[in-house]
């Protein structure tokens, strides 16, 4: 049976810069980088995003959720590095106990930043 998720899939125009945007905004690491097989993540993440180059994007929500131990902390960081959010951080429509702010890549990929609780 299938145990784990190795690797999701991001398209993106350009691996190279797309890596560079990963690392340098969202302190990801590089954890292959072997032609077009580009993957990164977070630090030890046993789940990494493949940066599959492609010629046409079809740029939008992937439902990526990217989990924080401090949401309001690391929002203001990725901010202040200069990440652009689709949604900034609030309280959701579903359940006002709960925010969430939605980011996006440099070709318009967008993900969940969410509370790691």
């Amino acid at each position: 049976m299938i145990s784990s998720i190795g690797s999701i899939a991001v398209l993106v125009s350009d691996s190279e810069k797309s890596k560079k945007w990963y690392v340098e905004k969202l302190g990801f690491s590089i954890h292959e980088n072997l032609g077009h097989w580009v993957t990164v993540g977070p630090s030890g993440s046993a789940i990494v995003l493949h940066l599959c180059q492609m010629e046409e994007l079809e740029p939008g929500n992937t439902g990526i959720t990217l989990r924080a131990e401090d949401l309001e902390g690391t929002y203001r960081v990725l901010r202040d590095r200069g990440v652009e959010f689709t949604r900034e951080l609030a309280a959701s429509e579903w359940d006002p106990n709960m925010k969430y702010a939605m980011l996006k890549d440099p070709d318009g990929n967008e993900f969940w930043l969410v509370t790691s609780d």
